[in-house]
């Protein structure tokens, strides 16, 4: 089942065109994240699928709903995480949990999702006492305490520390266990490998890509990088030909190539009929990082 579908979407502000003709789908219990450079449109995406921002154009349902006018009914099957979000200072986390489950025909228990997302020791502390990271718990406390079917999450960790990244990495994962569709907005490629089932990419509003992270700008976004250090005695023109770029810097060779496999067949069999040692031998995959890096590279002005 499709839990979302966006089609041709835009949103202008004045001049400016923060969403432009964004289309995308994600299916029902699945982890789909938006990535793309500040200013891409992300969270003006998540905001309008959330009903929290109208949009000027385009079709969008979530969960069979237009959240431009599913009210209550809507925002109850939802939970949100957004990037920005008032607390009443003087609530403890115990207090403000437990009232925002009074919004909700459907609850988890808020004493377990507090305890869940890390903050069992701070369930009597008032939110005006919390540093940023355990905030940001408390949000997402908030937005799963409605036993969301699709949760929403815009840069869920941002003020975290690694542990507490790979806390919430793992609630995450156990969520999406459990069957909830996660729509995620994150700055963190390694966050986006480890949990996304699909990436979508923009670029000034646009989608630039789309796909699993392990495939995402197609082969040749993803080629493989073969490295090794030039034997002693072997001139670069000694190797043997190859399918992808070779290319010599400080001594070590550098094959970029679409065909690892062959290129390392060729390599090897050269190397053992000559008798030649393959010093520091490595192939590498490129990390999302790298690939995301590339696709949202600005063009050059002089091009």
């Amino acid at each position: 089942m499709t839990a979302i579908v966006v089609e041709g979407l835009w949103k202008t502000y004045a001049d400016v065109r923060a969403v432009d003709g964004l289309s995308f789908t994600v299916q029902t219990g699945e982890v789909f994240a938006l990535l793309g450079p500040n200013g891409a449109g992300k969270t003006t995406t998540v905001e309008i699928l959330t009903g929290h921002r109208s949009r000027s154009g385009g079709r969008v349902t979530v969960l069979g709903v237009d959240p431009a006018t599913g009210g209550r009914e809507y925002r109850e099957r939802i939970g949100a995480v957004l990037q920005s979000a008032g607390f009443e200072e003087e609530f403890t986390v115990r207090e403000l949990v437990r009232l925002q489950a009074t919004y909700y025909p459907r609850v988890n228990d808020p004493d377990d999702v507090i305890e869940l997302v890390g903050l069992a020791d701070k369930r009597a502390a008032r939110t005006k006492t919390l540093s940023g990271g355990q905030r940001r718990r408390l949000d997402l406390a908030l937005g799963l305490v409605g036993a969301p079917e699709l949760l929403f999450l815009d840069e869920p960790t941002t003020g975290f520390d690694p542990s507490a990244r790979h806390h919430a990495w793992d609630l995450i994962a156990r969520l999406r266990a459990l069957g909830t569709t996660i729509l995620l907005t994150t700055h963190y490629m390694d966050e986006a490998q480890r949990l996304a089932d699909r990436v979508a990419v923009l670029r000034a509003g646009r989608l630039i890509a789309l796909g699993p992270p392990d495939h995402l700008g197609g082969d040749a976004a993803r080629q493989h990088t073969i490295r090794f250090d030039l034997p002693r005695g072997v001139a670069r023109t000694d190797l043997p030909v190859l399918v992808g770029a070779v290319s010599l810097a400080d001594g070590a060779v550098t094959v970029a190539t679409p065909d690892p496999v062959r290129d390392l067949h060729t390599l090897s069999g050269w190397a053992l009929d000559d008798n030649v040692e393959l010093p520091d031998l490595r192939v590498a995959r490129p990390s999302l990082e790298e690939v995301y890096l590339r696709l949202t590279e600005e063009p050059d002005d002089d091009d």
